[in-house]
């Protein structure tokens, strides 16, 4: 600490890094009872000028990409040095220096007090602007843990990278496994208005610095938005299309590793998830929230109320989330009516017509797949009533089928391949319920 932190190049933040060490300095010279020299406070002086240039608010300024036109001086003091360890480590182990006893590379309240050197009136504006009330904790850019003025401050998650433009290095949360599907707006076989329902909700993913930020909107939480539709319709292909848009990982949560018999348990598992996955780069998808969100009967017993509270519990995590989460649900008519103001987008998935049966059969058939002159998609989608996931699942049956028995896929091996289909829910068949296609089914694969 004692000698003058040498000049170094400068280009994009670099000078925001170097003036935060130079104050580093000149507060381990102030602890001494040193004098600082002309040369150290003219180089502090051109280091102000430079800082200032890159906080004017245009596009072109790396700050841009996390601040908002109305950050003060103060603002972006605070924010720098929270930053500067995870970009220049060697900050960090400077901050531990002027901390003795922190065990963490990051700088406490008093510290940011202290190399700014806030009189009284300075230091309650600093208090103000890190309440948890105020915009830069309510946008999750810095959050605070210890004891009141010693509590330290820690970067958002995803902040550094974004404000760096570094690749975020994102892991499953707790209780949550990654969905992988090579999924794009192409592949999906819906109506116009339903695409335009899902572009929507990307809308409130993409846009929430310029609505929030920039406009000064009201943080909603989430986004939320609820995909209701039967089986097979493509909730969780579109929740793919969504995450492949934004280049995020999609994660499906797993209520059984997180719902527990003992009282306290499932909220503290909740808390574990979204503590985790909040304001990283990723979507989190809760299925079958109707057995989340069913209509709420009569309390009969201590359990039916605590099961409420797990709810609740459930559902306040979700709203204060920053990050996009997707519920689906085969059964929307059992959702309570009091939970549908708390989606932002809610999407129907209809099962496909005829027209959109035909797409999915010549989409999903292997393209380069031999095939028999019977073989005729527009056929298939007009015979059969089938959800998108049935057909996906018959198709390659089919497909199975053929490449065993080294044939052209066929009829018979579609036949056979959707019978096996309807067979999963373990209901008596009779050929007359594939229709047009009984025909073909033969009488040696059943």
């Amino acid at each position: 600490m004692n000698a003058v932190p040498e000049s170094i190049p400068l280009g994009g933040l670099s000078a925001e890094w170097a003036r935060i060490e130079l104050l580093t300095y000149c507060l381990g010279q102030e602890r001494l009872g040193q004098m600082l020299s002309e040369q150290v406070l003219e180089r502090l002086k051109e280091l102000q000028a430079q800082v200032d240039g890159l906080r004017q608010w245009t596009g072109d300024s790396p700050w841009a990409r996390i601040a908002a036109p109305h950050w003060d001086a103060l603002t972006y003091d605070v924010v720098a040095m929270v930053l500067a360890p995870e970009i220049e480590p060697r900050l960090g182990w400077i901050y531990q220096q002027l901390q003795p006893g922190q065990t963490q590379p990051y700088l406490t309240l008093a510290l940011v007090r202290e190399l700014l050197a806030l009189d009284e009136q300075e230091s309650g504006a600093l208090f103000a602007l890190l309440d948890e009330s105020a915009p830069l904790r309510r946008s999750h850019l810095i959050y605070l843990e210890g004891p009141v003025p010693y509590q330290t401050l820690y970067p958002g998650a995803g902040v550094t990278a974004r404000l760096m433009d570094w690749p975020q290095q994102v892991s499953a949360p707790p209780g949550a496994i990654r969905v992988e599907v090579d999924a794009a707006w192409d592949d999906l076989i819906l109506p116009p208005e339903r695409l335009q329902h899902l572009r929507e909700f990307l809308y409130w993913v993409e846009q929430g610095r310029t609505v929030i930020d920039e406009w000064g909107g009201d943080h909603c939480g989430g986004p939320v938005a609820l995909f209701a539709g039967p089986s097979g319709t493509g909730k969780t292909f579109a929740a793919a299309v969504i995450a492949n848009t934004l280049g995020w990982p999609l994660y499906r949560v797993d209520l059984g590793c997180l719902v527990s018999k003992y009282i306290g348990e499932t909220e503290k598992n909740l808390n574990r998830l979204f503590d985790a996955a909040h304001g990283q780069s990723m979507i989190l998808q809760f299925d079958e929230a109707d057995s989340l969100f069913s209509k709420r009967g009569e309390v009969k017993e201590a359990r039916d109320r605590y099961a409420n509270m797990e709810v609740s519990h459930l559902l306040s995590r979700i709203e204060s989330h920053h990050g996009p989460v997707i519920l689906t649900t085969n059964l929307r008519q059992h959702l309570d009516p009091a939970f549908a103001r708390r989606f932002h987008v809610v999407v129907d998935f209809p099962r496909p017509d005829a027209e959109a049966r035909t797409l999915l059969w010549q989409r999903t058939l292997p393209p380069r797949a031999p095939r028999e002159k019977d073989l005729d998609e527009a056929f298939l989608g007009r015979a059969l009533t089938m959800s998108g996931g049935a057909i996906h699942n018959a198709a390659m049956h089919a497909a199975y089928l053929a490449a065993g028995r080294q044939q052209a896929i066929g009829l018979k091996h579609v036949a056979l391949a959707v019978w096996r289909e309807l067979g999963k829910d373990g209901r008596e068949l009779n050929p007359q319920d594939l229709g047009a296609l009984a025909r073909w089914l033969p009488e040696e694969g059943l």
